[in-house]
């Protein structure tokens, strides 16, 4: 597992290419889910000021935040736009929803 330093060196030396669609997603929604941005929960954890930095860079600069539902999931959202609990439902619905399709499969 990558240690700290190393996990802030990624999010830092990132392009902002890499982060465009979860841009453009925050600009329009103001809510993106993990399969649209290129960090993990272990980035968010440890990295968040490093993630908010870069995307500034690349464009985003209003207020974020960050939930997650059990370890399954987690988005990016805009509190001005959205209330945290009531993304925390949407995700909830979303990974419950994911772990149904997996199951059929």
């Amino acid at each position: 597992m990558a240690d700290i330093r190393q996990l802030k060196y990624t999010v830092n030396h990132m392009a902002t290419e890499e982060v465009s669609e979860a841009v453009a997603e925050l600009l329009l929604e103001g809510l993106v889910t993990e399969g649209k941005t290129p960090f993990t929960r272990t980035h968010f954890n440890t990295c968040f000021a490093e993630i908010e930095a870069l995307l500034q860079r690349a464009g985003y600069h209003r207020p974020l935040d960050v939930v997650g539902y059990q370890g399954k999931a987690y988005a990016m959202f805009d509190p001005t736009r959205w209330d945290a609990v009531e993304v925390l439902r949407w995700l909830k619905e979303y990974a419950e929803e994911a772990e149904q399709q997996r199951a059929r499969a």
